[in-house]
C-alpha cells in the first residue's frame, strides 16, 4: 500500500500529541545557525516534580511549555550533521545530559528535520 505524504504527516501529527514522560537530564532548545551552517541545541536542567512536571532548578517554578522562557542554558552543543551532533551528546558527553531512550530518539529525530531544513534553505521549528 502506497503511503501518501499527508497520511503520513497526519501519523506524525498524531503522534506529537501523545503523552511523554520529561527527562530528568533536562531538555533541549534545538535550532538552526546559519551564520555557521550548524544546528544547535541548548541544554537546560530542570526537576521533575511529583506532578511530572519540568522545574526550574533555581526557582522551583514549573517551566512553560509554550512561551518564552528567560534562563541561561548550561550547555551549547553544535554540529554540521544530525550525527555530529548527536555523537557530540550522546557519546562524547559525560555525565550523559539525556537520560531516557525515548528522549535520545526524539532528538535524533529533531537534528535529522533541522539538517534537511539547513541543507534545503528551510524554516525549521522544534517539535
Amino acid at each position: 500500500m502506497s503511503q501518501t505524504l499527508e497520511n503520513l504527516t497526519a501519523i506524525d501529527d498524531k503522534l506529537s500529541k501523545r503523552h511523554i514522560d520529561l527527562d530528568p537530564g533536562g531538555y533541549f532548545i534545538i535550532y538552526v545557525d546559519r551564520t555557521t551552517s550548524s544546528i544547535c541545541a541548548k541544554h537546560f536542567t530542570n526537576i521533575i516534580d511529583d506532578r511530572g512536571l519540568a522545574v526550574d532548578p533555581e526557582t522551583g517554578k514549573p517551566i512553560p511549555a509554550r512561551g518564552k522562557v528567560e534562563r541561561a542554558q548550561c550547555t551549547l552543543f553544535s554540529g554540521r550533521t544530525a550525527k555530529e551532533l548527536c555523537v557530540k551528546i550522546l557519546e562524547e558527553t559525560r555525565p550523559s545530559p539525556v537520560t531516557m531512550f525515548d528522549h535520545a530518539a526524539y532528538l535524533g529525530r529533531e537534528f535529522v528535520r533541522a539538517e534537511i531544513a539547513l541543507l534545503n534553505d528551510r524554516e525549521y521549528v522544534q517539535d
